[in-house]
């Protein structure tokens, strides 16, 4: 099993730092947005991401593979 290359390990960081250091500025109810609580909106927004990143951290991966892979 390989390592995973650097720029997919940090690609993968984002959404956890996104919303584990970002509570203090996400942190209230109002306003409303499409019907939903900010913070709840706010978290949803990043679950969003959060599988976004991992495309581009697969993209990554799949391209530094493809890169080291020695084919005859």
């Amino acid at each position: 099993m390989r390592r995973p290359s650097l720029p997919a390990v940090l690609v993968g960081l984002i959404p956890f730092l996104g919303m584990c250091f970002s509570v203090p500025w996400w942190d209230r109810v109002s306003p409303l947005i499409l019907g939903l609580p900010f913070n709840l909106f706010w978290l949803v927004l990043w679950i969003v991401f959060s599988s976004i990143c991992m495309a581009i951290a697969n993209r990554i991966e799949e391209r530094h593979k493809k890169k080291g892979s020695t084919a005859p």
